[in-house]
């Protein structure tokens, strides 16, 4: 049996490859893909309930689901699992842009898209709750760590974290048109 397997493996591999890489732009993919064909095609042919009758047409649509779930699975994982990385996915991008000199020098462009996010930012900011203002601006643009923060306004760690939260929260559904905007300029 295990002859057989190799058998079919080396009469369609070439042939699969190329039909794999015309779907499939990367090539790390396609291997992948390919390597699971082969091992369903081995758990196939050891399951005597069920052995394939046509094996280049069973090849062929296994390979085909193959590749639609991988397009399936890869677009799921572009978009966040949780709310937390959500909160560290694209908008990190964005600000490593805007606010890191080393990722995007200082070009009349990126001034002005500068300028323009902190323009927004102050309005919404301006809109906070004082509290949630305030955390926000301490911990995230001053830097200044949670513990020190904390215990120079006078409240628990976790009711300034939470303050925090809630401000972010408010900022991100604030800013997100400007931020699509910027992430598709």
């Amino acid at each position: 049996m295990a002859d057989n397997v190799e058998k079919i493996i080396t009469e369609h591999q070439t042939q699969l490859k190329s039909f794999i890489r015309k779907r499939v732009s990367n090539k790390e993919d396609a291997e992948d893909i390919l390597q699971d064909v082969f091992f369903q095609l081995i758990r196939a042919v050891e399951n005597t309930f069920n052995p394939i009758e046509q094996v280049t047409a069973w090849l062929y649509r296994v390979t085909r689901n193959t590749i639609i779930n991988k397009g399936k699975k890869k677009q799921e994982e572009k978009f966040p699992i949780s709310q937390y990385d959500e909160e560290e996915g694209g908008w990190k991008e964005v600000s490593e842009f805007l606010f890191n000199e080393e990722n995007a020098p200082a070009t009349p462009e990126t001034e002005y898209l500068r300028s323009l996010v902190w323009k927004e930012l102050e309005v919404a900011l301006s809109e906070l709750p004082i509290e949630q203002r305030e955390a926000f601006e301490l911990m995230e643009l001053e830097g200044l760590p949670v513990k020190e923060v904390a215990e120079s306004i006078g409240v628990p760690v976790n009711t300034l974290l939470s303050r925090k939260h809630y401000a972010v929260k408010y900022l991100r559904k604030r800013l997100k048109e400007l931020y699509m905007e910027l992430l598709y300029y």
